[in-house]
């Protein structure tokens, strides 16, 4: 019954993806989905155009139209953009409920690591401690500064990967997008800020990897907070 009333909210090619088996196939043409959903194209291919832009299909011209396994991130994505659009304060209070939602999932999402996924954080912690070491001292060296922050956004997200929940890693991939379309992810604060951070999140990997969990979880939640007194 809940299906049937959700399902009633929505159009009639969301309705049409949704009953449609998950695969990859290329779905009917334009012209055959008019006929079986018994709309017009025109109202067709505004559907489509909503959908493409949520995630739900891709459209190539040499291979057609083809249903996406469902992802919320490209709905926050969207959304989210309009948001720092109209105000970059609005990345802070975003920010604040991506941090909620790390320490809410925290202890279940690092007992579903696997030994590789424990590598590979380990490997990330020396990539980055590598690019912060081999930055110049110089305050007038700031060109050669090698910011890690593609560590950065890849030790979260790996951290969080095992969770079996598609809108809190949705949140948390949107995170990350806003972070550098706000500029975060340049190089600010100075060598001591980044190393801070960064024995954080050292502490939070050798605690997941000696299975001390909560040792881990208070290095996250006082991590959190030095975004918000980054020079």
């Amino acid at each position: 019954m809940l299906r049937d009333r959700t399902s009633s909210n929505i159009s009639e090619f969301f309705r049409y993806l949704a009953s449609h088996p998950e695969a990859d196939d290329k779905l009917p043409s334009l012209t055959e989905l008019s006929k079986e959903l018994d709309i017009s194209l025109a109202s067709l291919r505004e559907q489509l155009e909503v959908a493409r832009a949520l995630g739900f299909v891709e459209v190539r011209q040499k291979t057609g139209t083809r249903r996406l396994k469902y992802s919320f991130t490209p709905a926050i994505r969207q959304s989210l953009g309009y948001a720092l659009a109209l105000n970059n304060d609005h990345f802070r209070k975003f920010a604040e409920m991506r941090n909620h939602l790390e320490a809410a999932y925290w202890h279940e999402a690092v007992k579903l690591l696997t030994a590789e996924d424990k590598q590979e954080l380990e490997a990330i912690i020396t990539r980055a401690w590598d690019k912060i070491r081999g930055t110049p001292q110089r305050p007038d060296a700031f060109s050669g500064v090698q910011v890690p922050h593609e560590e950065h956004r890849k030790l979260h997200l790996t951290i969080f990967s095992r969770l079996d929940n598609p809108f809190v890693i949705g949140v948390l991939e949107a995170y990350w997008e806003a972070y550098e379309g706000v500029g975060l992810n340049v190089f600010a604060g100075g060598y001591e800020y980044l190393q801070e951070v960064w024995r954080y999140h050292q502490v939070m990997v050798e605690s997941i990897c000696n299975d001390q969990f909560e040792v881990g979880y208070d290095a996250l939640v006082k991590h959190t907070d030095l975004l918000y007194h980054r020079p």
